[in-house]
């Protein structure tokens, strides 16, 4: 059947959750870009950033298990205008970290405890709210994508999709610095965090569960249950089945994707969070000096995001099975974040090579991730994906607290002794290994496809 007479509503969902993927990244750019002013302002020092981001990294991680569980109980499309509601709220309350920081300040002295900076605790409390709501975006999105998309097409779905976050990294340095050079930092906070709330409309008018969706036809509706395993659909308005935490916890098939995550988010955390301030503090750039890079380095993640979810597809059309070709192609991207590792080395020469090697990196860690998270709607039913997905977004989110808190305190460290590049020669080595130990282990524990049914008693710990 052609492509016309089957339909292409599928993709609407797609461009729908690109765009508050967008959104998402959007809004947690903003801190990371204005940071050398910031820490101008506030007098921060390293470990005074790093608990900043740390905190949204921490309260991200606890958010994602239960963001997860919520998902699957509520549904897809409430959950979503829930999560994205939460989080723009968070975005705006950045430009109010003071007034929120002396209020946190009086509430601690209430309580008898120490006061902390002002603006650290405003600044923390905005990104903890932040990150209770951005916790939703991506077991949504991987939920949305099993709801509409035939396994085949899920990594080449997911990878658009999260080339979100590469616009979103993108646009932030076209469009953050202008708005706080004129209005203000407080102003750029506002106005970007304000897109959320636009973003609910669409999702209000144009998502439904493919059930009850108007717009999709038949012919499209079988097509993506196609090549499903023979799992019954849920009828709409039933009680969604329940799978407890521990009996997820007791497949391989789990702790894989945990593992991957735990082992390789920190690695984006880093390249997201501390770039701006590493180019600032090597290169002495200013926050309008780095417009240029940055917008270079995440052009290219978005080819990443996009070539990493078609690369298994490449292998699939050649006679491979569906986990086989994507544990290939996650072998091939996992090699790429090796030049990472020449950054620091060569950095002398200009500020272009870290800029253009570390972009390597970080398009394969948006390639990498394409094919990760789909590895879940593979293996398990539809009503525990987002489940799943949570429980390794918190082990992802715990990863970048370690990453962070690692950075922080490496760079103070070396700083003070005026060898600052050696800490970031540490952190860069760890970024680049950090695939290929996490492909390992992944591997040992799933070494062929073996799809979770959750219909037996034992737990299935052979694969």
């Amino acid at each position: 059947m052609n492509q016309q007479a089957l339909g292409k509503y599928r993709w609407t969902v797609c461009a729908l959750l690109f765009f508050a993927t967008t959104v998402n990244y959007l809004d947690r750019q903003v801190l990371s870009l204005l940071s050398p002013a910031l820490t101008k302002e506030f007098g921060w020092s390293n470990s005074d950033y790093a608990n900043i981001t740390a905190a949204f990294q921490f309260v991200y991680a606890i958010s994602m298990l239960f963001a997860g569980r919520v998902i699957d109980k509520i549904g897809t499309k409430r959950a979503y205008m829930v999560a994205i509601f939460i989080w723009s709220i968070g975005a705006v309350a950045h430009a109010y970290s003071e007034a929120v920081g002396h209020g946190v300040n009086n509430l601690l002295a209430t309580l008898g405890l120490a006061a902390v900076p002002v603006s650290v605790a405003g600044f923390i409390i905005g990104r903890a709210v932040l990150a209770l709501g951005e916790a939703g975006n991506f077991p949504a999105a991987i939920k949305a994508t099993a709801e509409y998309f035939p396994k085949k097409e899920r990594s080449f779905a997911t990878g658009i999709f999260n080339s979100g976050a590469n616009i979103g990294a993108v646009l932030a340095p076209l469009t953050v610095p202008l708005i706080a050079q004129a209005w203000g930092w407080q102003t750029a906070f506002i106005l970007i965090g304000a897109i959320g709330f636009v973003w609910m409309i669409a999702w209000q008018l144009y998502y439904d569960d493919p059930a009850i969706q108007k717009r999709l036809s038949k012919a499209e509706l079988d097509y993506i249950n196609s090549d499903r395993a023979a799992e019954p659909e849920p009828v709409v308005g039933a009680a969604t089945p329940k799978t407890s935490w521990f009996k997820l916890l007791s497949y391989r098939q789990t702790w894989a994707f945990t593992i991957g995550k735990f082992m390789t988010d920190g690695v984006w955390w880093f390249f997201l969070f501390w770039l701006p301030k590493y180019l600032s503090s090597t290169y002495g750039m200013s926050t309008p000096d780095l417009t240029l890079p940055l917008f270079v380095l995440y052009s290219m993640t978005m080819v990443g995001s996009i070539g990493g979810g078609w690369l298994p597809t490449w292998f699939i059309n050649r006679g491979d099975s569906v986990y086989k070709g994507r544990m290939k192609a996650m072998l091939t991207i996992a090699v790429f974040p090796l030049v990472v590792l020449l950054a620091q080395p060569f950095g002398s020469i200009s500020f272009w090579v870290p800029v253009l090697l570390i972009g390597v990196g970080a398009s394969a860690h948006q390639a990498w991730s394409a094919n990760l998270f789909t590895t879940v709607s593979d293996m398990f039913p539809k009503h525990c994906v987002g489940s799943v997905v949570g429980i390794g977004g918190m082990a992802g989110g715990i990863g970048g607290v370690l990453i962070t808190k690692l950075g922080g305190w490496l760079f103070d460290y070396y700083g003070a002794k005026g060898h600052l590049e050696t800490g970031y020669m540490i952190m860069f080595t760890i970024c680049a290994l950090a695939y290929l130990v996490a492909w390992t282990i992944m591997k040992l524990l799933v070494p062929v496809h073996k799809e979770i049914t959750l219909t037996s008693k034992e737990p299935e710990w052979t694969a």
